[in-house]
């Protein structure tokens, strides 16, 4: 009896530890690190629009009888987002695994996504004045990133859509392009990763943007 009481306490004052040290960790997080440890929220018109981790689509509403919506070509565009599984109901965020596709460079069905991506971004960024040729498009515009949720593009990427953006908000491309390279990060402690932009930041300056105008 006394062995079982003993051992009960003992779990109850480990249980009561783990629980202290938890609460004192998420306590830390919240005070030093608050954006981070709530999933590094971004606001906008004083609500919560996404996170700055991950990639969400800009795409038209469906229209009878379509399968794949169409881009809405006023906003910046992110990376392709091919991964691991899909949903049918968020829309925004239409990945529910993060993974890469696992397929070879080789692998037919990778050809086809990105012929087929390249010909998207040729026909949806050549706007009078400035044709997209193949040989303009980088590589993160029509491959996914290995979570298929990458929130950033290429500054090469940004530059080519700035054309096309300008046409569809009626602003001036130099304002644009000019937004662009506020928003152009660069490499992390100067050396780590490549510069990029995260577009839902992005696209939220731009919306500011064509407000003004």
């Amino acid at each position: 009896m006394n062995n079982s009481v003993s051992n009960t306490a003992r779990l109850l004052g480990a249980g009561l530890r783990a629980l202290l040290v938890l609460t004192l960790v998420t306590g830390v997080a919240q005070a030093l690190f608050n954006g981070k440890a709530n999933g590094s929220e971004v606001s906008a018109d004083g609500r919560v629009v996404g996170s700055s981790l991950i990639g969400q689509s800009y795409n038209l509403p469906l229209e009878p009888g379509q399968e794949t919506p169409e881009p809405d070509l006023k906003w910046f565009q992110g990376r392709p987002a091919n991964g691991l599984g899909e949903n049918t109901l968020n829309t925004q965020y239409r990945l529910i695994l993060s993974g890469a596709t696992n397929l070879a460079a080789d692998n037919p069905e990778l050809v086809e996504q990105v012929r087929a991506a390249q010909a998207a971004v040729i026909k949806d960024n050549s706007v009078p004045g400035h044709p997209v040729e193949r040989s303009d498009i980088p590589a993160d515009a029509v491959t996914s990133s290995g979570s298929g949720l990458d929130p950033d593009i290429s500054p090469d990427y940004a530059g080519l859509q700035v054309p096309r953006v300008a046409e569809e908000n009626g602003l001036a491309v130099a304002k644009v392009r000019e937004l662009v390279d506020r928003h152009t990060e660069g490499r992390t402690l100067g050396f780590i990763g490549e510069p990029r932009l995260n577009v839902l930041e992005l696209n939220i300056a731009l919306k500011e943007l064509v407000t003004k105008s």
